[in-house]
């Protein structure tokens, strides 16, 4: 599949609570020798600093953490409803004990700073410029912590987005 690029400024049907809520994506940093992904649901995207960003949150267990703290690039890669099972695979199992894209028979593409889906029908392609953890002092729901019940707080990536892009 080919893509366009595409200013989000002018995005239309991409409504990001369903794309990152319902329908999930897919977080993948590295490059062709080595890389991860990982699906998440947690995510956001807006403006900050003058900057069209996208954040991500991934705990430190997560082995696509690895390549999010030596690598310079991610990628949030979204697809149609058709590959939810292979996302759900690529959410319950880790990169270190299974081969992802030999299980799911996913394309990765490596013609970016980072790789990403050829399946994809959008790609968001980030550049980190902060990072830090998540800290619980600063929680002023309580309820929050329940979603930490082994202490084991997000970081949180946030990246410049420098390129949208959109099937053809």
């Amino acid at each position: 599949m080919s893509f366009n690029r595409v200013d989000p400024r002018k995005l239309k049907e991409f409504n990001t609570f369903s794309k990152i809520g319902n329908e999930w994506m897919l977080i993948t940093s590295g490059n062709k020798d080595k890389f991860n992904t990982m699906t998440a649901s947690w995510g956001m995207l807006g403006v900050l600093w003058n900057k069209n960003v996208a954040t991500v949150f991934v705990r430190p267990q997560r082995y696509t953490f690895e390549f999010l703290e030596k690598n310079d690039y991610y990628t949030l890669s979204f697809f149609d409803s058709k590959y939810k099972s292979k996302l759900n695979f690529c959410g319950s199992n880790s990169g270190r004990d299974v081969d992802k894209i030999k299980e799911t028979g996913l394309s990765p593409v490596f013609d970016r700073e980072a790789p990403y889906f050829e399946e994809a029908n959008n790609v968001i392609i980030c550049k980190k410029i902060y990072t830090q953890f998540i800290n619980p002092k600063n929680f002023i729901e309580p309820d929050i912590e329940k979603n930490y019940e082994n202490n084991d707080y997000h970081k949180m990536y946030i990246g410049e987005i420098v390129e949208f892009m959109e099937e053809k």
